[in-house]
């Protein structure tokens, strides 16, 4: 059997890092068994859709890499849902009720304060012709319900083991509106069986859904998909990690922040299994490593301090024709290798590398404490061609001088040299800076 899996995202939102993690998830497990990975696009909410989100999302998933063999969108299958739909509604398996919105609330206020679980009654079902005609004629339309079979509902879970349910304790799913618009429960499932799909993956909020959906399958004649929920990702305040919250999202992170796609991967990957999180640099490593076996029912935590040490251990191996012509695309046109790895080992982000451009090759107001020190180190400026012996033959001249060692001679040297108490070897930054600009920094301490 062909493993066949799909991500399917509601385009009401951008794609945030915990569906990210979803869809990486779905995408590792179907190449990791060769197997079909789809995208396909939930957006029978017509109102809250946009094809903005729809472009983010797709954009996102590029961004990291998650290919896809096959694409669909429910818009354009409402055709195919009315016709399933009215076999369920055939077989009994769908029944309109009338209630309101108010008339349900005060059913399960009721319920709740008898200590009862607020299972809908299934009053609808006692309703004859005459009523349903009385109905109509006063213009109220009915949404439609789902009639669970009061039988087990059992499934092995790939994350959460054995799940038991069973469909007398649940309430009976309303699927259609009163507008006549189908949820996104029976789409999800006539999908699913239309396209195959062998296995699906979601988050565990999903749960109790699952179990109303099993018994959507079986009417509908089809076997269902084996099931993994997964936890939801949280934040390090141990709350849930929510797009409604903002600075999530994909393209904030991929746009404004500067964070490698890699970097993403490397966590999200791995966050909440058994494998250490490590800097991955090939996505095929993500692929032979995944297993569902590996994942725990804990709640993972995302942290950001996390994500940007992987993402500058990423960037310090990244080779200069890798980043050649994305410094070219960011304008840094005159970057050469010598200049990408005297400066890569002090990089977070990509374009952390600008600042050390504009140090190496812009003006930039030294900091100097100590004006007679200065001055005697830009008399001792060494001539001629400068390599990466330059610097130690300086600083040699500069402790004979004036007796000074360690961090009381470097530190302010670095100091006026870049404006920074950090940065990369002076051995490698010096040749990058030149004598000219080195000894007009210094000379500024007269």
């Amino acid at each position: 059997m062909t493993v066949a899996l799909r991500f399917a995202p509601s385009p009401t939102g951008k794609l945030h890092v915990g569906s990210a993690r979803t869809a990486l998830i779905v995408w590792l497990h179907a190449r990791r068994h060769g197997g079909n990975f789809m995208l396909r696009i939930d957006d029978t909410d017509l109102q809250r859709s946009s094809e903005e989100n729809v472009e983010d999302i797709m954009t996102g998933m590029k961004w990291l890499g998650l290919d896809w063999d096959r694409f669909a969108r429910q818009r354009d299958r409402s055709a195919d849902y009315d016709r399933t739909i009215q076999k369920l509604k055939d077989n009994c398996r769908l029944y309109p009720c009338y209630e309101s919105e108010e008339e349900l609330s005060l059913k399960r206020k009721s319920l709740l304060a008898q200590g009862l679980p607020p299972v809908y009654d299934r009053a609808a079902l006692k309703l004859t012709e005459a009523d349903h005609a009385k109905m109509a004629a006063e213009g109220r339309k009915p949404h439609w319900r789902f009639k669970l079979e009061h039988t087990p509902i059992v499934w092995d879970d790939l994350v959460r083991g054995r799940v038991e349910f069973h469909g007398k304790d649940m309430t009976d799913p309303v699927l259609i509106r009163e507008d006549g618009r189908p949820l996104y429960h029976i789409c999800s499932v006539i999908d699913d069986i239309d396209f195959g799909i062998t296995h699906i993956v979601r988050g565990e909020d999903h749960v109790t859904n699952t179990a109303t959906h099993v018994q959507m399958f079986e009417a509908l004649g089809a076997t269902p998909p084996t099931f993994a929920h997964v936890t939801l990702l949280g934040d390090m305040s141990g709350g849930k990690l929510s797009k409604r919250k903002g600075g999530f999202d994909i393209k904030s992170l991929r746009e404004e922040v500067g964070i490698e796609p890699m970097a993403l991967i490397s966590l999200v990957s791995r966050i909440g299994t058994s494998d250490p999180i490590e800097p991955l640099t090939d996505i095929q490593q993500a692929i032979d490593s995944f297993d569902f076996a590996k994942f725990s029912r804990n709640l993972p935590k995302f942290d950001e301090d996390e994500l940007y040490r992987l993402n500058a251990k990423i960037v310090h191996q990244l080779d200069f024709a890798a980043v050649k012509p994305r410094l070219e695309a960011m304008g840094l046109i005159g970057v050469d290798e010598a200049f990408w790895l005297a400066v890569r080992p002090n990089l977070e982000i990509l374009s952390d590398i600008r600042e050390w451009w504009q140090i190496a090759k812009e003006d930039i107001t030294p900091v100097i404490e100590d004006r007679d020190f200065i001055s005697t180190a830009a008399e001792l400026l060494p001539d001629g061609n400068w390599d990466a012996t330059t610097w130690q033959q300086w600083v040699d001249a500069i402790k004979a001088k004036t007796d000074r060692k360690g961090k009381n001679l470097f530190m302010p040297l670095r100091c006026a040299i870049t404006g920074q108490e950090h940065g990369p070897d002076l051995k490698d930054l010096l040749p990058l800076i030149g004598r000219q600009r080195v000894l007009a920094r210094l000379k500024s301490a007269a």
